[in-house]
């Protein structure tokens, strides 16, 4: 029980009313006018539990449809108690209980029986027609001993009336019963399993406490009597104040399902009826209480057998369905292309699936007992850390990630891997990868990535390349700038294929003279590009020069010595396309000052 239900006020007075009860009655005896008035009074706080109960907000519609139903029989029953009261008033001198009262009292329970028995079960067609079975069992089983005990005995002394009236009451009094245990063993009730236990207690009570009280120990005085007759009316209404104070764990019941837990009370009813067959035999009179105790024994036996065979038909069924899913798996696992790793934290690997020998080049036995971090590729071994986070993280959901795993053959294959953490899944009890091949997806990725970002004939960086290193963060560049001089007479003369064999050797060259970190760009037709992280101008001027010498070299192709010269324009500073564009400017003054010497050199000869 919650902790604020201790403090709530009307659970705590009804507690005292419930406490009260015993001296007050014991000692003045019977009051029938004062009974019968706590008893109205208990119908009007139900009425209004009930009603209260009903229009909480969140119930669904069928928990709501019940506590409707729930609300109209203790009203009925606030009536037909208020009527018996007002009648005690008027005549204290009479002890018969009015069919009026009776009547209003059936039909109100007969409300809420009606809405119990229609309640949802959940579950399967299979799964409802055991918990039906269940439920029938036990109320088998406490129908034989309210026979042996109250009804075979009690019923024989009074007269026709109230014996119909009694009867008529037990009878809607075990269908609840019978309603409330279907509830709460479904786990679909709409209320909690401590106030639907204490509920069953009361409405059970208020029928055959009395009667029980005087089969076991005899007449307990008129005062007695009605404590035992108030005290399970006291334990209802505190059920429906409890359940409306717990409102909000309806959800608190799990659905009856494949997973769920059997209930235990249909075992007991078959070990008690059994128990009590046996002693009432042992007395040695065969009499009525006797025969009903044994037709009671033979139904629930049936109701056992009944259950037994369903239950029998529903494992042979679900065998079935397992071998078969069973049988699918072990094909799908065969045949897939996909492979399948069950691994420990540590990496070691406890199950491989056939696919392993396709994917890696190894039987599943051999894979299994290594460690699959021995086959990890060194450079993606921060990858697979920070996969281990995200599984800390996220457990139970499925991370995608790419890395290498070395072959049988000693090459290393790409792997798109999904890893899922199931160590909490008893069935798998580890951390579970899918493993695709994408060695050639990953070849194809990276040969268009190499495509987009470097020349294709000379296999050096392009123009996105260089501006994607301009655009990185550094503190200062310096670039330069290459045009080459008479390539365009090479071409006209020799064509384009000698053409681009000079390009070739001119991109050899100048890869020849970088160093880690530095870059050579073409940047189409005969422009190329130095980028040089970190270099001061000065030695990027020095570069320069060097680079003029080296591209001025005659080069051996194909038969013939071909040279052309460089134009190479310098900047220097913070990264960006203004310092490419400070270096084109360069070079183009470069060029300039390149043919003015050409020119002043040729003019006196001319002479």
């Amino acid at each position: 029980m919650p902790k604020r239900s201790f403090g709530d006020p009307a659970l705590v007075a009804l507690v005292a009313l419930g406490v009260l009860l015993v001296p007050w009655f014991l000692r003045l005896g019977e009051q029938r006018a004062t009974s019968w008035a706590l008893q109205t009074g208990l119908d009007v706080a139900n009425t209004y539990f009930a009603w209260r109960l009903a229009g909480q907000p969140g119930l669904p519609a069928a928990g709501r449809r019940f506590w409707r139903a729930v609300t109209i029989a203790c009203a009925c029953s606030m009536a037909g108690d208020g009527y018996q009261t007002a009648l005690v008033l008027a005549d204290p001198s009479l002890t018969t209980i009015s069919s009026v009262q009776t009547a209003l009292v059936v039909c109100g329970m007969s409300v809420a029986v009606g809405a119990m028995l229609r309640h949802p079960l959940g579950g399967a067609g299979r799964q409802r027609l055991r918990l039906w079975f269940d439920a029938a069992t036990v109320l088998t089983g406490v129908a034989v001993f309210l026979w042996y005990f109250v009804l075979a005995t009690d019923l024989s002394g009074r007269r026709t009336a109230d014996r119909w009236g009694a009867a008529a009451t037990a009878v809607v009094m075990l269908l609840i019963t019978f309603g409330l245990l279907k509830l709460i063993m479904s786990g679909t009730a709409p209320f909690t399993r401590s106030a639907g236990v204490a509920a069953s207690l009361g409405v059970a009570g208020t029928a055959f406490a009395a009667p029980i009280t005087s089969g076991l120990i005899g007449d307990p005085g008129p005062g007695g009597m009605m404590v035992v007759q108030l005290l399970p009316c006291v334990i209802t209404s505190a059920s429906l104040r409890l359940q409306q104070l717990r409102g909000a764990r309806l959800t608190e019941n799990r659905p009856a399902g494949p997973g769920a837990r059997p209930s235990r009370l249909p075992y007991l009813a078959v070990v008690a009826t059994q128990v009590l067959l046996v002693a009432s035999l042992a007395v040695g009179t065969v009499d009525l209480r006797v025969w009903g105790v044994a037709i009671g024994a033979v139904a629930i036996t049936a109701l056992v057998l009944g259950r037994q065979v369903a239950a029998l038909r529903d494992n042979e069924r679900l065998l079935t369905e397992l071998d078969g899913q069973a049988e699918r798996f072990r094909a799908l696992v065969q045949h897939t292309s996909d492979l399948t790793l069950v691994l420990d934290y540590d990496g070691t690997i406890g199950y491989a699936s056939p696919a392993a020998l396709r994917v890696l080049g190894l039987t599943p036995e051999e894979l299994v007992g290594t460690s699959l971090h021995e086959r990890t590729h060194t450079d993606d071994v921060p990858v697979v850390a920070d996969l281990a986070r995200k599984l800390a993280d996220e457990p139970g959901t499925g991370i995608t990630t790419q890395v290498r795993w070395r072959h049988a053959d000693s090459s290393y294959r790409w792997l798109d891997v999904i890893t899922t953490d199931l160590t909490h899944n008893p069935n798998v009890g580890g951390v579970v990868l899918n493993a695709r091949d994408a060695t050639e997806a990953r070849a194809l990725h990276d040969e268009l990535q190499r495509q987009v970002t470097h020349d294709a004939l000379t296999g050096l960086g392009n123009r996105v390349l260089l501006r994607r290193r301009l655009a990185e963060p550094a503190e200062s560049v310096s670039i330069l700038l290459i045009d080459l001089d008479g390539f365009k007479e090479i071409n006209d003369r020799h064509g384009h294929h000698t053409g681009d064999q000079v390009l070739q050797e001119v991109a050899g060259r100048l890869t020849g003279l970088l160093g880690a970190g530095e870059l050579a760009a073409r940047l189409g037709g005969d422009e190329f590009a130095v980028l040089l992280p970190g270099i001061p101008a000065a030695e990027a001027a020095r570069l320069a020069e060097r680079i003029t010498v080296l591209l001025a070299e005659p080069m051996p192709i194909g038969g013939l010595l071909l040279t052309v010269g460089a134009s190479v324009g310098v900047s220097a500073g913070t990264p960006g396309d203004g310092l490419l564009r400070q270096a084109d400017a360069a070079m183009y003054e470069h060029k300039r000052a390149r043919k003015e010497q050409s020119q002043g050199a040729v003019q006196p000869a001319g002479r």
